[in-house]
């Protein structure tokens, strides 16, 4: 057996794992950590070990227990019980800046950062350098290009967050940590809003940090990332520790096993079931960016009834504006955009909505959800004016939380109930509630925006099913992804964006994912397998 922990019996529950102790000073060691909320057991003993200096990867299906457990690390949340010490002092945080103090920062998921401030002002917000009272930006931007320089982690002070790639806002993050003087970085699911080249440049700065001296804690999904960077692997399954191994010494299939009892899922091609009947169609669109320019040029696109057809490109080469001139969110400057044949370019969104378009977003909690809104109110919302939701004028409350309950049931979203607030459920749990939503709705057109990003192989399992159940019945799908297998496993035709413009088109049968790399890229590539 290739672990170096594994859990008890499920009939020995009074003892917990069995750990194989290498380092008698870990830099950060937690044991019997226990955190209950209402109607659930979040971290039920969890024991966690982390040598100084290593990469320690924390995997886990979506409501496992890993942000939980980070979030009392980091003195956001406090523990009912277990200890926890870090470098052999035993410690108790009660706010992140305790968490600071001992040499702790964090990286969240979704980014911290005020937009309207540059660079340097949001690394130094809340610990700004002083000199006879005023703030000393000279020392700052000093030591912010130390860092940056050091840890080749690359950017301009003056730069406003707004304007920055996802990328370059992760680093931000990460520089405003070690400005703070952290030893140990926690990452929260690092990789879920990165394209491929950006993770291997995050990977990149996380070796260097780790040549350093620094020791890394951090969230992810995708296993065969986390057999790439991490030298220790602790792994939970339903709030508990069910194992500890190294990246040498597991499989990303033995991984999934652990962390959800059945085989890594993969997409996979089914038998082509589109008709000739054009759902939607967009000709010679041209759609202008932020900045004035054509973010999409001349586009020409045809989705049948029951094909999914998968968008690839590098972010930021018009997949995003593609999206939000079908939703009817940016404006066409020339073109035309039909809908079954019907023109729908002027169309509100409302319209579109009513007509048949589903959504799915790139970004559930800014686009999809009202965090702080109940289950029954998320479910609602776009589909206001339809029913069972409305009444008439009338919103039928009766109607929509018993929608949403068979929501949960049947996209098995893991809630308590309808009532439940949408902040209070994990990531995939909040997905497949979208998911649902949209889904239940039966749209004409479901246009689906990187629907498994940072989320787990179960939830992702469960995604790729309903996408290939909306296509058997009939359903138009959009589907852009970061992910080239999942493009390739779940696609009847791929094309590429480059620059605004469809550079190619696929076969997914033909294709690989170094082809379709070498597409989205713009190098030369041998024709076979696609034009462009």
């Amino acid at each position: 057996d290739p672990l170096l922990t594994v859990s008890p019996s499920s009939t020995d529950r009074g003892t917990g794992p069995v750990t194989v102790r290498s380092s008698p000073a870990p830099a950060v060691e937690l044991a019997g950590i226990t955190k209950r909320f209402p109607g659930v057991v979040a971290n039920d003993r969890v024991d966690l070990r982390v040598a100084e200096g290593e990469i320690h990867a924390v995997v886990g299906e979506n409501g496992a227990g890993k942000s939980t457990l980070m979030k009392i690390l980091y003195g956001m949340q406090t523990a009912d019980e277990g200890q926890m010490l870090v470098g052999g002092v035993e410690v108790q945080f009660s706010s992140p800046s305790e968490a600071i103090d001992a040499g702790i920062g964090m990286v969240h998921q979704h980014f911290m950062l005020a937009d309207q401030l540059t660079v340097l002002e949001n690394v130094v917000l809340g610990a700004e350098p002083t000199r006879r009272g005023v703030i000393d930006y000279h020392s700052a931007r000093r030591h912010l290009d130390e860092l940056g320089s050091s840890y080749g982690l690359d950017l301009h002070p003056n730069d406003f967050v707004e304007s920055l790639e996802v990328g370059e806002r992760q680093r931000v993050e990460i520089i405003k940590v070690l400005y703070r003087g952290a030893k140990v970085l926690i990452l929260d699911e690092p990789t879920s809003v990165l394209v491929p080249q950006e993770v291997e440049k995050l990977f990149d700065n996380l070796r260097e940090l780790k040549a350093r001296g620094h020791t890394i804690i951090f969230i992810d999904h995708k296993l065969e990332e986390v057999l790439a960077i991490a030298d220790t692997i602790t792994v939970l399954r339903q709030g508990r520790t069910v194992a500890t191994t190294t990246s040498d010494q597991v499989t990303a299939a033995e991984l999934a096993e652990l962390m959800v009892g059945s085989e890594l899922p993969k997409p996979s091609t089914e038998p082509r079931v589109a008709d000739q009947h054009v759902t939607l169609s967009l000709r010679s669109a041209t759609v202008p960016g932020d900045d004035g320019r054509p973010a999409l040029e001349a586009v020409n696109l045809e989705i049948h009834r029951g094909e999914i057809l998968g968008v690839a490109g590098v972010e930021g080469n018009g997949q995003g504006e593609l999206i939000e001139a079908i939703l009817g969110l940016r404006p066409f400057a020339e073109g035309e955009l039909l809908l079954d044949g019907e023109p729908i370019t002027n169309w509100p969104v409302r319209h579109r909505r009513e007509a048949g378009l589903g959504y799915v977003p790139e970004d559930r909690q800014r686009r999809g959800l009202l965090l702080d809104a109940p289950l029954w109110e998320n479910v609602v919302l776009g589909h206001q004016t339809q029913r069972p939701y409305a009444r008439g004028p009338w919103l039928d409350r009766s109607s929509a939380r018993a929608a949403a309950g068979t929501i949960l049931s049947d996209f098995d979203v893991r809630a308590p109930g309808v009532d439940t607030t949408a902040r209070a459920l994990s990531g995939g749990n909040q997905q497949k509630l979208i998911i649902g939503r949209e889904m239940a709705s039966r749209p004409r057109m479901l246009i689906a925006a990187h629907p498994t990003r940072g989320i787990d192989v179960g939830a992702q399992a469960a995604v790729w099913d309903e996408l290939r159940e909306a296509r058997r019945e009939g359903m138009a799908v959009l589907l852009v992804s970061a992910d080239l297998e999942e493009l390739i496993g779940l696609a009847d035709r791929l094309v590429v964006m480059l620059r605004g413009r469809i550079a190619a088109e696929l076969d997914p049968t033909n294709t690989s994912p170094r082809l379709l790399g070498s597409h989205m890229t713009g190098a030369s590539v041998d024709d076979q397998g696609g034009v462009g």
